[in-house]
């Protein structure tokens, strides 16, 4: 096995370096894997520029990267699921503790949890990484790696249509066409929705939507008024929706979900925004629009493999641009400019396919 451990490490905002550090060894619980695709999310984006996201300061150097699968290459003693060669992908949280998040299920909202690039705690943007074995889930032969990697915005998008309930026959309305966007249109149309609309400031993003089977894309400005897109969603399904996902953070989307969705239906917020958003309230209190957050997932790497597995989700469309772990800046860069969809990193020399 190598001895250096090729890195992308953040030191502070702008300031983005590729460098060796030590291969990690596993503790009794965990597993080094030989990392091999890891995807650049737009958080991973907004650290390197801004070197912080709400409440999360990059104040020492930082490995970047959380969307990854690899190779298991060393075991830990206690470990008895995986063994080296297995192909697994990643769940980047991994809760510190057993408080009462984790008790009741929602391992996600634990305040002391482990999360791959969110400061202090280093990513996965590496040749070789050590992680939980629990966090660690084997991929069927018939997954690739970039689809294992791919399993972690997918989560977003399971976890967001569980959040709004979706199911057989549902009608839902889809803010935003990037990536997260579009994994929760395709997760809401293996659900079982019967129809999806997602709007988009972008043509490009909107026909890729279409090509992942949208039954309807509306095309906005940023001068549209949200009541008027809400009347343009309406007419094109035949009725408000059940639920609507916002998906970009954008003020006028949230605005644009709530006086979309149905009475007595659902809102759930995914995109990040502003700290202090102005949002019809009393219009959703009125007509009982319940408005539901998100904060990342939680259970859903086994239902996402399943999904891939069968044919049920395909996400390899995602993936627009690929480079080389050595590439890695020039890789965040079209990132940072929204070229394609999702740019995705292969970490291994020797082993450079999907």
């Amino acid at each position: 096995m190598a001895q250096e451990n090729l890195s992308l490490v953040l030191h502070t905002p702008g300031d983005l370096r590729l460098e060796n550090r030590p291969v990690p060894e596993p503790g009794p619980n965990d597993v080094v894997l030989q990392m091999h695709s890891v995807g650049i999310c737009g958080s991973d984006v907004h650290y390197w520029q801004h070197g912080r996201i709400g409440d999360f300061v990059v104040t020492k150097p930082m490995v970047l990267g959380h969307e990854a699968s690899g190779r298991v290459v060393k075991v830990g003693s206690a470990v008895k699921h995986l063994e080296i060669g297995d192909r697994v992908a990643v769940e980047p949280g991994v809760p510190r503790e057993t408080d009462e998040f984790f008790k009741n299920g929602r391992y996600n909202l634990s305040p002391t949890i482990f999360f791959c690039a969110t400061p202090p705690d280093d990513g996965n943007l590496c040749r070789y990484y050590r992680h939980s074995a629990s966090f660690c889930y084997k991929l069927p032969d018939n997954v690739s790696f970039e689809e294992g990697a791919l399993i972690e915005p997918l989560s977003v998008g399971i976890h967001a249509c569980r959040r709004a309930g979706v199911t057989l026959g549902s009608t839902v309305l889809i803010c935003g066409a990037g990536p997260i966007g579009l994994v929760s249109l395709l997760v809401a149309k293996a659900m079982g929705a019967s129809k999806v609309v997602v709007t988009d400031l972008s043509a490009e993003r909107l026909a890729k939507a279409k090509e992942l089977g949208a039954d309807f894309h509306l095309r906005v400005t940023k001068a549209d008024e949200p009541q008027r897109v809400a009347g343009s969603v309406e007419d094109m399904m035949g009725a408000q929706p059940d639920c609507s996902i916002e998906c970009t953070g954008a003020e006028s989307c949230l605005q644009t979900a709530i006086y979309s969705t149905r009475s007595g239906g659902v809102v759930v917020v995914v995109g990040l925004g502003a700290p202090m958003v102005n949002v019809p309230l009393m219009n959703a209190a009125i007509r009982e629009v319940d408005i539901r957050g998100v904060f990342r997932y939680c259970n859903t790497w086994p239902m996402a493999i399943s999904m891939l597995a069968s044919g049920k989700v395909n996400v390899k469309p995602l993936v627009t641009h690929r480079f080389p772990l050595e590439q890695a800046v020039q890789a965040f860069e079209t990132t940072r400019q929204g070229l394609g969809i999702k740019v995705m990193l292969k970490c291994d020399q020797n082993d450079q396919n999907p």
